[in-house]
């Protein structure tokens, strides 16, 4: 639902004590913790009609989590984990959707919530006299609150490219972030832009139905299988039986996707060794489980790194049976992308209805009314165009509102081309303003990530709400020694040696940089405790002031 416009409000703006924006696992899980569980006043705002996130918008043909179904989920509520049911090792937009509204009315969440396209967050200052952030939405509504925690989302400002006569094209245009719902391209002839996660998930769905379907590959990704299957009454009771375990292995874990990390090297042992293990992991499925979960230097030693890479390369060989668009889906750079994961993704191009196009040996030279035309002046017939080009990443939606902390200073001046935090959860120059899943944040599994951070911020409001903090913020050489400290630990990896977006490089001017804690979320949640335990170390506080003695 849209809730109702009070253009009064500009005059007469309400002042609560916290305002979330976004309604995505960390915008309901901060509402919660903050309204509920601390007592505090909450207004809570996103611009889509119901809660959800990214997982409101993306409902892509296709569309999955990565994550296995009993761990996608949140863990602070055990009744909620044992009530809670899944039919298959992963779970699809819908059933996620569904999952976050049944939370937000088990919580009764939705009477903080103001959805709807007028309730947009356009707009964050700080007033550094009362010290109080002054927020304003689409409809022209302003509220004042002292704590201001954003959810707005890792992934989800997307990224159109803007290619030459796509404004000419007849067909219909969609990117995989904003999809409409219910829509059907069955028959129909389609392309598809883009090959990351989203690209093959929609590739995957959509070939078997298109009438045609032509993939337009600039980057050959390394893929492995999902490993999505039913799952049984019993493995589901054995789950949930074990579930403290689990949870206490996956947050002290590294990628925290429920399984162990392995520490062997991959050179330490026989290739006939490596080729089982890499086989074994291949038939279990998941791609994080793939590359953390064979050997232990995947991700940091080129030579292992290679070997994994030679084992895709030969699965992919194996699977797509024409050798031409074999070819075309084999990347041979590092393996030092987001380890994606697949449900028959190279399979569909064993189909006569669906093609792929390399970008990088033959570029779209331009868009026209009918379709794709590349340079080797073939013209791609199509009645659909679909963009699977990701998202500006991390800081991106930030920088699409107006943000201005301390003496008026807009976070795009403040972050110039490189975005940084503390923690990833608050940055210099912006008192009470904090960040779920922000620059340098941890890079794992989301939602205990989420759960982490919102559960820190909670804490560290009511430590400042008990002890008469006014202001609370990270000093700008806390926030420089954190940002070096997740750049040493990055260049310690594969991951820098390779464009991704990552990094940012998938957004054309956009200065590439470290956007990651790379440490691992059981070392992150140290990190975060050892702050906590030494007087909130690296934030100045801001007390309430003695009154003036007569």
């Amino acid at each position: 639902m849209t809730s109702q416009i009070h253009p009064e409000s500009q005059l007469h703006p309400q002042t609560v004590d916290a305002i979330v924006i976004g309604a995505g696992f960390g915008g309901i899980y901060a509402v919660h913790k903050l309204a509920n569980e601390l007592g505090l006043s909450v207004i809570g705002f996103d611009k889509a009609d119901g809660p959800g996130g990214t997982w409101y918008w993306n409902r892509y043909p296709g569309a999955l989590s990565d994550t296995e179904s009993h761990l996608y989920r949140f863990s602070f509520d055990k009744e909620l984990l044992q009530e809670d049911t899944w039919e298959h090792t992963y779970l699809t937009q819908p059933e996620i959707l569904s999952y976050l509204e049944g939370v937000v009315d088990r919580f009764n969440l939705r009477r903080h919530f103001r959805f709807g396209a007028q309730n947009e967050v356009t707009s964050a200052h700080y007033l550094d006299k009362p010290g109080l952030w002054e927020v304003t939405t689409e409809g022209g509504d302003v509220f004042r609150a002292k704590y201001v925690v954003n959810a707005i989302g890792l992934l989800s400002a997307i990224n159109f490219p803007q290619l030459p006569g796509l404004h000419t094209f007849q067909g219909e245009v969609y990117h995989t972030g904003a999809w409409p719902e219910n829509h059907d391209l069955a028959g129909k002839r389609v392309g598809v832009i883009g090959s990351g996660s989203t690209g093959t998930q929609v590739v995957t769905a959509l070939g078997p139905v298109a009438g045609h379907l032509t993939h337009f590959i600039r980057t050959p990704q390394y893929s492995v299988p999902v490993g999505k299957r039913p799952v049984s009454a019993q493995e589901r009771a054995e789950i949930k039986a074990r579930y403290d375990e689990i949870w206490d292995q996956a947050k002290s874990s590294s990628v925290a996707f429920g399984f162990e990390e392995s520490t062997v090297p991959a050179m330490s042992v026989s290739e006939e060794e490596r080729h089982r293990v890499f086989e074994e992991a291949w038939q279990r499925g998941g791609g994080f489980r793939f590359m953390f979960g064979t050997f232990g230097d995947i991700a940091t030693d080129e030579q292992a790194n290679e070997a994994a890479a030679a084992f895709i390369r030969s699965k992919i060989g194996q699977i797509v049976k024409d050798p031409e668009k074999a070819r075309k889906l084999t990347p041979h750079d590092l393996y030092a992308r987001r380890p994606l994961c697949d449900d028959g993704f190279f399979e569909t191009f064993n189909r006569d209805n669906v093609d792929v196009v390399a970008l990088k040996e033959n570029p779209i030279r331009v868009i026209t009314e009918h379709g794709v035309v590349t340079e080797d002046d073939q013209l791609h017939e199509l009645d659909a165009l679909v963009f699977a080009t990701g998202f500006d990443a991390v800081d991106g939606n930030y920088r699409r509102m107006e943000i201005r902390g301390r003496n008026g200073e807009h976070i795009n001046d403040h972050w110039a081309g490189q975005p940084n935090s503390y923690l990833g959860v608050a940055t210099a120059n912006f008192p009470n303003w904090f960040m779920i899943l922000g620059p340098n944040g941890p890079f794992t599994n989301l939602p205990p990530s989420i759960e982490t951070q919102v559960e820190w911020i909670s804490d560290t409001v009511k430590y400042a709400e008990q002890n008469g903090i006014t202001a609370l913020e990270p000093t700008p050489e806390a926030v420089e020694q954190w940002g070096q400290t997740c750049t040493e630990i990055a260049n310690m990896t594969v991951f820098t040696k390779v464009d991704s977006w990552i990094f940012g490089a998938n957004i054309p001017g956009k200065k590439p940089s470290v956007l990651f804690y790379l440490g691992g979320l059981g070392n992150y949640r140290g990190v975060l405790d050892e702050v906590t335990a030494e007087g909130y170390k690296g934030f100045a506080l801001t007390s309430v002031k003695e009154p003036a003695r007569t």
